[in-house]
C-alpha cells in the first residue's frame, strides 16, 4: 500500500519513498521535515547471510530499496531502504524472538556497550543509480533490575526492533549513553540520508514538505 501526500501526488514532484514499516523511522524523517510515502517492502530476511553487521546491513538496505524501487519502475522516485543489527562481542543481534529470548538478551546487555549497525541505501527509480552507507554507533547499555528487564520484554518492544531496544521507545531508560549518531540508533541516520540525497544530485531541503501558511 503506498500512501501519498498532497506535494508527493502533484505531477512531476520528486516522490520520497521510505522502504520499511518501522515507525522510528518514518518518525525521524517527518520530525526532519519530510512526509515519505511508505512502501514495505515484503522482503524475506532469513535467507541473508553476511560475515559482519556491515555487510548484512548493506546486503539488507540494498535489498528492500531495491524491492520497492522495482515496483515503481518508471516513476520520479528516490526509494529508501535501511535495516539495523547489534553487534555484542562480535555476535550480530537482530530482533528478539520472544518474550523469553529478550530477557536472556536483555541480562546479556545490561552493563555493556554494543554496537548498532545501520546500513543505508538510497534509489532512483527512473535511473536504477544506488548509492550506499553504513553507520555505526556504540550503545552503553543500563543496568535494570529483574524487574524492570522483564516488564520491558512482556510489552513485546524488543521483538518488533533490531538488538532487542529502542533508544526513542520505551527502552530509551535503560541506554545510558551513545557516542555517535542519536537518529542512527533509531534506525536512520539522518546525516547519512542528507549525504546520500547529495550524491544523487538531490538538495535535502527541496524535499522538505510545504510548512502550512506559507
Amino acid at each position: 500500500m503506498i500512501t501519498t501526500d498532497t506535494d508527493a501526488a502533484r505531477p512531476g514532484a520528486l516522490r520520497l519513498v521510505l522502504a520499511s514499516a518501522s515507525a522510528g523511522r518514518l518518525g525521524l524523517l517527518r520530525g526532519a521535515g519530510f512526509n515519505p510515502e511508505v512502501v514495505v517492502s515484503g522482503v524475506d530476511e532469513t535467507p541473508y547471510r553476511a560475515d559482519s553487521a556491515d555487510e548484512l546491513t548493506a546486503v539488507l538496505a540494498r535489498a528492500k530499496a531495491h524491492a520497492v524501487a522495482d515496483r515503481l519502475a518508471g516513476a520520479h522516485a528516490l526509494v529508501v531502504g535501511c535495516d539495523s543489527l547489534l553487534e555484542l562481542d562480535g555476535e550480530v543481534l537482530g530482533k528478539a524472538a520472544d518474550a523469553a529470548d529478550a530477557v536472556r538478551r536483555w541480562r546479556r546487555m545490561r552493563g555493556r556497550v554494543g554496537t548498532l549497525v545501520t546500513g543505508h541505501c538510497v534509489v532512483a527509480t527512473a535511473s536504477g543509480v544506488e548509492h550506499a552507507a553504513v553507520v555505526r554507533t556504540t550503545v552503553s547499555f543500563g543496568t535494570p533490575s529483574e524487574e524492570e528487564i522483564e516488564a520491558y520484554a512482556a510489552t513485546g518492544e524488543p521483538e518488533q526492533v533490531a538488538g532487542a531496544f529502542t533508544i526513542s521507545g520505551l527502552g530509551g531508560p535503560f541506554v545510558e549513553g551513545i557516542e555517535g549518531d542519536w537518529s542512527n540508533v533509531v534506525g536512520l541516520s539522518l546525516p547519512a540520508f542528507r549525504r546520500l540525497l547529495a550524491a544523487h544530485g538531490v538538495a535535502l531541503t527541496g524535499l522538505w514538505r510545504p510548512v502550512s501558511g506559507h
